[in-house]
């Protein structure tokens, strides 16, 4: 019986198929298996969207005078634009993942439906910020962009693999929170790049803590999103010997996955947001300046982020592989030699 290319078990067309065993959860080949955790994913990225949305509020609420309301508007804008994506992918994967989990795997389906439940979180966090913020010009723009980058995120969502969906989230989830963390020790690390002299020195400084925070957010996205998929892998395992394994472009697309993130959030803010940014920018000259660095800084931490955690997770994986079977062997065991 000869095994057809590209299967993964040898199979006899003319033979029935056994059904899986119960409990048991079978994935067609070239079908997306489903990705562990979903729900718990969506749950952490609903509340990180609810955490960012609430500390905003806050703030915009803590100043004194409109000018200052609009500067703290610009500042918080990419974080929380950031949490709506990962919010919106995270809530398409819990769909997404129910649909691969009764066997609907159409790609136009699981768009569709990731893309609805974008739509849904965005129009949920649209209303909230309606409700909670004061009613303006800049809460409008909060609003509207913040539905439109989780619609982004659940439409991107629905276009991959759940699998690969789920580490992406996770990796992005421990960027964020190792970014939070990171500030703790920013003062410290900005005293030991010799930050406490001229302005020259002040701005070299600055430049490096900021590499340092995104070679350091790069490995963690690189290793969180490779533990993932690693893990998903084990678990299938578990249920299914057969199984495929995830290819390499699947290790590289989740570890850099946080970076195109952070990249798409400064898409969507300077598309959505723009009219904000330039009102920030406009109040000063100083505001122009740091609007100017702070949009630079974000673009070349999307670019370490995507580069350093795409090769973070390809080292990783690539340390799980054995070696290369040479075939010299299986040669020398088949065929008998003459004494």
């Amino acid at each position: 019986m000869t095994q057809q290319p590209g299967s993964s078990t040898a199979a006899d067309p003319d033979q029935p198929v056994d059904d899986p065993s119960p409990g048991e959860t079978a994935v067609p080949a070239g079908r997306s298996a489903p990705a562990p955790g979903a729900v718990v994913l969506a749950l952490l990225a609903l509340g990180w969207l609810a955490a960012m949305l609430w500390s905003t509020r806050a703030a915009i609420a803590s100043a004194q005078a409109g000018v200052t309301a609009v500067s703290l508007s610009a500042y918080a804008l990419p974080g929380v634009i950031s949490a709506a994506l990962v919010a919106g992918g995270g809530g398409a994967l819990a769909v997404t993942n129910l649909l691969a989990r009764r066997g609907v795997d159409r790609a136009t389906v699981r768009f569709v439906t990731a893309t609805g439940a974008g739509l849904l979180v965005g129009l949920l966090t649209a209303v909230s910020i309606n409700l909670c913020y004061a009613d303006n010009a800049t809460t409008n723009v909060i609003a509207g962009t913040t539905a439109a980058a989780a619609v982004v995120g659940g439409a991107l969502a629905g276009a991959g693999n759940t699998r690969v969906v789920g580490a992406v989230v996770t990796a992005a989830l421990a960027v964020l929170l190792f970014v939070v963390a990171f500030s703790r020790v920013r003062d410290p690390l900005f005293a030991l790049y010799g930050g406490d002299g001229t302005q020259e020195a002040m701005i070299g400084a600055a430049r490096w803590v900021s590499r340092t925070e995104s070679l350091l957010a790069g490995l963690v996205a690189g290793l969180a999103a490779f533990g993932y998929l690693h893990l998903a892998r084990r678990r299938t395992l578990r249920r299914a010997p057969d199984a495929p394994a995830d290819r390499w472009p699947a290790y590289l697309v989740a570890g850099a996955g946080s970076g195109l993130l952070l990249l798409l959030t400064e898409v969507v803010l300077r598309v959505g947001g723009r009219s904000l940014l330039d009102l920030a920018a406009a109040l000063s000259e100083a505001d122009a300046v740091a609007q100017t660095t702070l949009g630079t800084s974000r673009l070349d931490n999307g670019i370490w982020v995507l580069f350093v955690g795409a090769l973070t997770a390809m080292i990783a994986f690539g340390r799980t592989l054995g070696p290369a079977a040479t075939g010299d062997e299986d040669e020398d065991e088949d065929d008998p030699t003459d004494d």
